[in-house]
């Protein structure tokens, strides 16, 4: 090939990047990829998560007994009639926020909705569900040509930021369909990244969680498991765990499984106490957060369970933490309750990372954990008879 000087490293990228996304395009993904995709992609903020109960809903109807849902919109999906109740939840909704003013120059101020670092929102992406369709904005950022030196490593807080959306004025952002309240989320598509077995995506809190509950209901619907199964999609859990509560009191589960995201320490530097989790190293368990303690009885099935089919099991503890388990834990006279983290990168922020190992690992956990919890485990797991 003829080269012309200083425009042959640029070509040979360009052509190099054609390539592989001819590649990467002529790839058929399987199954799990295509709901995780679905999943992480669907936008879903507290109180708005109507497009991912739609695809659960969807998914758990060829293999539920019955589907019901409690007074704010959690899913309740059923197998079996007999035996002990097990409530296997993940929730829906990911962190996001909603519109909170139009200011008179057509920017838009934000109410945010869960967990966010302050340093995670300038300069991002972000979509709007207006009255008309989705609209596209973005969390400016002030000029590096006009900051001082003295500011210029300082993060800006929440309540300076604005969503651009492009418009003129008051009346323009209106006329496009804009109004207070309306749903925000991060604007992060799917990826697989570069052909390995991560995933990069948004909300993988808790969409993970939700591909889990939906491939292993999926298993055991085939299955004679000795048990009651209750497979919940909640809401609301990042603005207080609110979904769990309400679907704990229609399920009154006897045994409670969360499955989440977890938080995996390997991709950024970080204190050896804070987390232990590293991506593609398998599923993991919570001993500690800072919402629940886990039942001591439970943690020890889980991991005779995982050494006898040898899957790699993770085990941390995170302060700063909080899930549905806790709320599980507070219902039906006390339940029993774990809470399972798929590893992710970077959780609260448009961009997270899971590995396809770690998913795969999580829901043959989660299945064989299910085939062991007949009535006598179940009530075994209850009894806090002291020995004589």
């Amino acid at each position: 090939m003829r080269t012309f000087g200083w425009v042959s490293p640029i070509v040979a990228a360009a052509l190099s990047f054609a390539f592989v996304g001819m590649s990467l395009a002529q790839k058929t993904p399987d199954a799990t990829v295509e709901l995780l995709q679905k999943l992480a992609d669907a936008p879903g903020p507290p109180g708005a998560e109507e497009p991912v109960r739609a695809i659960m809903v969807k998914e758990m109807k060829p293999y539920a007994t019955s589907i019901k849902y409690d007074g704010v919109g959690s899913v309740i999906a059923a197998q079996g009639s007999t035996g002990p109740r097990i409530m296997i939840d993940a929730h829906m909704d990911e962190l996001g926020g909603m519109v909170r003013r139009i200011a008179p120059d057509g920017l838009l101020t934000m109410q945010m909705l869960g967990g966010w670092l302050d340093q995670a929102l300038v300069d991002q992406r972000w979509i709007i569900i207006g009255s008309k369709g989705p609209i596209h904005a973005v969390t400016g950022i002030r000029d590096i040509h006009v900051v001082p030196l003295d500011e210029r490593s300082k993060v800006y807080p929440r309540d300076s930021l604005y969503l651009d959306i492009g418009a003129k004025n008051k009346e323009d952002a209106a006329a496009m369909g804009i109004e207070p309240g309306d749903p925000v989320v991060p604007d992060s598509p799917f990826l697989v990244m570069n052909g390995s077995g991560n995933y990069l995506g948004k909300a993988w809190d808790d969409r993970i969680g939700c591909a889990v509950v939906l491939e292993a209901m999926q298993r055991t619907a085939k299955m004679a498991h000795p048990n009651q199964l209750f497979y919940v999609a909640t809401v609301q859990e990042e603005i207080g765990l609110r979904g769990a509560r309400t679907a704990s009191q229609v399920v009154k589960p006897e045994i409670g499984l969360a499955i989440e995201g977890g938080i995996a320490g390997d991709g950024y530097v970080n204190r050896p106490d804070e987390t232990q989790a590293h991506l593609g190293a398998g599923p993991g368990i919570f001993l500690y957060d800072s919402s629940t303690l886990p039942s001591r009885k439970l943690v020890d099935l889980v991991k005779a369970t995982a050494a006898a089919n040898k899957i790699p099991l993770q085990l941390d503890l995170v302060q700063g933490y909080g899930d549905d388990s806790a709320e599980m834990q507070a219902s039906n006279g006390g339940t029993p309750t774990l809470n399972f983290v798929v590893p992710v990168r970077y959780t609260h922020a448009h961009n997270g990372i899971v590995n396809r190992q770690d998913f795969d690992g999580m829901v043959d956990l989660v299945v064989d954990v299910l085939m062991h919890l007949d009535q006598k485990t179940v009530d075994q797991l209850r009894d806090f008879t002291p020995a004589e």
